[in-house]
């Protein structure tokens, strides 16, 4: 049983984000950040029972930033 499940949050290219848990197969998406964390909550609630449920949830968000050389 995971204590903690870490999501990569990225920010779409349409707009909003999108966060993917590592290690588990689960997606979402958010307009803005408020909505992103109730979904990914929702997400792993939905993913794993109350006994396997990790305690916590980590957000790594990632920015790409392009430069020219």
């Amino acid at each position: 049983m995971p204590t903690e499940i870490i999501f990569m949050v990225e920010e779409d290219p349409e707009g909003g984000y999108t966060a993917h848990a590592l290690g588990y197969s689960i997606v979402t998406e958010g307009d803005d950040m408020p909505e992103l964390r109730r979904n990914v909550r929702d997400a792993v609630h939905l993913h794993f029972t109350d006994e396997e449920r990790p305690a916590v949830i980590r957000l790594h968000l990632v920015k790409d930033e392009v430069i020219s050389a």
